[in-house]
């Protein structure tokens, strides 16, 4: 036991004495979720809609007066007079403006006498995003037009009623559980699987085997401590990201008890998996090459940036063996959801089962000889 401690009081002396290094396998976490958090999720504001009107009768003036009301509101769109549809129609295929909205001549007078009155709408459909937005606010717009003056005292129309369990969950606060994922992942990269080879190329493993130390004492040592790395990483991630997105739930008793047994199974599972990676691994270039692959392999198909119900079958059957896939879906449930032990039992069953089913694997497979 005292061998196997100094072992990981070596590997943590050194860990701290490279602030650095500390630093920088954060850095990245924190950046992507102040970056991508603000980037995405948010609403569109302030696209820019020709209105070319043909008609400029009394039903036209109500289109008008609606759209100043969304631009005044919402402010999703602003309207901007135009006198040519062919002129519109350019602008929104070179990108001047984002959308155009054509009132036919005799639109009034179709409105009147129920002949089919339609108004045309001209988006950019290379940004589904944008044209979207555009598509669902004149949508509601045009049901707005349609509702009658008067409404009828019996409701005969079906109607939807939104129930929303949580309050307003905003995209920096989704992508939380991904970036406390990701941050211990880096920390288990870097302080682990590529200091690890490092100690390889630099001789100091040599030291380890003339040593009386067995093979299993040392693999428990270097895990301890990469796993230590990351358990930091993720508590110092939960932390400062619940402050930066604005969850107070990380700070009640059992929200933190849960989120702690969350970051220990996820990080015996990360350093499990890096080890038994790197068990074999002499050339210190391959970790740093495998950083990207690995990086877009595990993190993206785990449901951090997109929900895994809009993947394709293939894509679903990796997430199914992702480590990240149970941490993110862990990490939501206590800090977006507050779902107690319940809601992460499954998650903490994997990722502790796949951390010490990797460590089994790979401890034969460590070479106690040069």
């Amino acid at each position: 036991m005292n061998r196997m401690m100094a072992i990981v009081e070596r590997e943590m002396r050194k860990f701290f004495r490279s602030p650095v290094l500390m630093v920088m396998s954060m850095m990245l976490p924190l950046v992507q979720l102040v970056i991508l958090g603000n980037a995405f999720g948010g609403k569109i504001r302030g696209a820019r809609v020709a209105v070319v009107d043909y008609d400029h009768g009394p039903q036209a003036v109500k289109v008008r007066e609606a759209l100043q009301a969304i631009a005044v509101n919402i402010g999703t769109f602003t309207s901007i007079d135009y006198t040519d549809e062919r002129k519109a129609r350019e602008d929104v295929k070179t990108g001047k403006i984002d959308g155009a909205l054509i009132i036919p001549a005799q639109f009034s007078r179709r409105v009147y006498a129920d002949d089919a009155p339609r108004i045309g709408l001209v988006v950019d459909n290379s940004d589904q995003f944008t044209s979207g937005s555009i598509e669902s606010e004149m949508q509601s717009l045009v049901d707005a037009l349609n509702a009658p003056v008067i409404q009828p005292r019996v409701i005969t129309s079906i109607a939807l009623q939104f129930v929303e369990l949580y309050p307003y969950v905003s995209y920096m606060k989704f992508l939380l559980a991904g970036c406390i994922a990701l941050a211990m992942y880096v920390s288990v990269m870097i302080g682990g699987g590529m200091l690890y080879i490092d100690d390889k190329a630099r001789g100091v493993h040599e030291g380890y085997l003339v040593t009386p130390i067995t093979k299993l004492e040392l693999v428990m040592g270097l895990n301890i401590a990469g796993a230590a790395k990351a358990v930091l990483a993720g508590i110092c991630i939960t932390i400062i990201g619940s402050l930066m997105s604005g969850l107070d739930t990380i700070f009640h008793p059992m929200q933190m008890i849960e989120c702690l047994a969350l970051i220990l199974g996820t990080a015996l599972a990360f350093n499990g998996m890096m080890f038994l990676m790197m068990v074999r691994v002499d050339d210190p270039l391959v970790p740093r090459a495998m950083f990207g692959i690995l990086n877009t392999l595990l993190y993206f198909p785990s449901g951090a940036v997109y929900p895994i119900i809009a993947f394709p079958p293939w894509l679903r059957a990796i997430a199914v063996v992702d480590p990240f896939t149970y941490a993110i879906h862990g990490f939501k449930s206590i800090l977006l959801k507050d779902g107690g032990f319940v809601s992460i039992q499954y998650d903490l069953l994997f990722l502790f089962a796949f951390g010490i089913g990797t460590l089994l694997i790979a401890t034969p497979l460590f070479k106690r000889t040069l």
